[in-house]
């Protein structure tokens, strides 16, 4: 009898060992994780808007452009899908004619279906400066012609008027031509928040400086 006891209670110690080995090493599906998708810089001309090809207005983020290291899967095992997208816009020169611009940021999967692609966007600007926005990953144009769980091949990236109608087909260019800016786009986990300082090359504003108290100050003037 002593020798059963034993016996289980010894199935029962490793039973407990397993279980807790499975928690630490098993990897989690539910953690919290961001990456950035791409982050581009350049200069867009009236010229270069004309030229695009296939589409004209298009800014075609591919090959190194794009990181090389993003998930094939989305859905697992970290779920990128139902999370969310931080877009950063910094406009760093631009008209200043007050014409509203944005842009069309459109993922284009290794496989679609449906309308086979979708788009999200930055919000409309007017002047230079950074504008930034999270958007939910089920809420954009289209999110669901994406398989996502057989990734994204590239991105395009469409500039247009506050309508929405594509600055190339405009006749008055000068107002929205040249351009330069930067757009960042960072992928945020389900259930997690964009946490800025896990993004490189990015302005960080460091914490200012807590004053020292009145008896300090005094203590330091002696």
């Amino acid at each position: 009898m002593t020798a059963f006891r034993s016996s289980r209670a010894s199935m029962v110690t490793l039973s407990a060992f397993v279980a807790v080995s499975a928690l630490l090493f098993a990897p989690s599906v539910a953690r919290a994780e961001q990456f950035v998708l791409f982050d581009v810089t350049f200069t867009f001309t009236k010229e270069n808007a004309d030229n695009s090809t296939p589409s004209k207005s298009h800014y075609y983020v591919t090959g190194k452009a794009i990181n090389r290291k993003r998930p094939l899967d989305w859905t697992s095992p970290v779920d990128y899908r139902n999370g969310t997208v931080h877009i950063r816009t910094e406009v760093l020169d631009r008209p200043a004619s007050g014409e509203g611009v944005q842009w069309s940021l459109c993922y284009i999967p290794n496989h679609g279906q449906g309308n086979g692609y979708g788009c999200t966007g930055t919000d409309t600007y007017t002047e230079k400066g950074v504008y930034e926005k999270d958007v939910s990953m089920t809420s954009f144009w289209e999110n669901n012609g994406i398989i996502w769980n057989e990734g994204i091949k590239q991105m395009d990236l469409v500039m247009k008027d506050r309508t929405g109608t594509k600055t190339h087909t405009r006749t008055d260019p000068d107002k929205f031509f040249p351009t330069k800016i930067r757009i960042t786009m960072i992928q945020v986990s389900a259930g997690a928040k964009y946490n800025p300082n896990l993004v490189p090359r990015i302005p960080h504003p460091k914490p200012a400086r807590k004053p020292k108290d009145e008896a300090t100050r005094k203590e330091g003037t002696r």
